[in-house]
């Protein structure tokens, strides 16, 4: 399962955190209410920032990496405590192995051959990624197609103020990043952030 139960379908993605600031600005999030949180490869020492996650918040909140360009990577990510996987593309080996760890894999998709590839390495999540260069649109059509149960999250330019429209062409969940932390945003920013989003898409649903 993606999400706990009654937990809102959003992921933060920490993009540029560093291990000084992470567990502040996660501790913030658990307190606005997110429970999946993203800490990209690119970003400073990555794998420390998930290895303190990981110990923090163990089962109750999803924590992993995102930007997994590698299968090598995977195997970090699990030795560091992770158990969610993202990546940007569709790459056969990365979710094969994600998915032999028993990891949450979520590979990024634009078009329905993208999917299937990902579908046929073992994803049962995908991200439409960006987003906001598809739209709520694209995300129906491609809907038609996919195998019953597959979810989609959408990522890439979502905003509180454009979470309606994809709610209502049934998105499962959403991986949001700049809206909610950029480097050396206050925890308490952060989550006020957070917050806004999750109270929308309350409304929304």
């Amino acid at each position: 399962m993606l999400f706990p139960d009654n937990a809102p379908p959003i992921i933060a993605i920490l993009r540029g955190i560093t291990p000084a600031e992470v567990l502040d600005v996660a501790e913030a999030l658990w307190q606005a209410g997110v429970r999946g949180m993203e800490v990209p490869l690119n970003s400073p020492a990555a794998l420390e920032s998930i290895t303190l996650l990981s110990a923090r918040f163990k089962n109750p909140c999803l924590c992993g990496a995102g930007t997994v360009l590698r299968a090598a990577a995977v195997d970090e990510v699990k030795a560091a405590g992770g158990r969610l996987i993202v990546t940007p593309n569709v790459d056969a080996a990365v979710i094969r192995r994600a998915v032999d760890l028993d990891l949450i894999v979520v590979p990024g998709f634009a078009t329905a051959t993208e999917a299937f590839q990902a579908i046929d390495a073992g994803a049962t999540t995908l991200k439409l990624f960006p987003a906001a260069t598809y739209g709520p649109q694209h995300l129906r059509a491609v809907r038609e197609v996919l195998p019953a149960g597959v979810k989609i999250l959408a990522v890439g330019g979502v905003s509180a103020a454009t979470l309606a429209p994809w709610v209502a062409a049934g998105i499962d969940g959403f991986g949001i990043g700049g809206e909610i932390y950029r480097p050396c945003r206050a925890p308490e920013e952060a989550a006020q952030r957070a917050k806004l989003i999750i109270a929308t898409l309350s409304a929304a649903n």
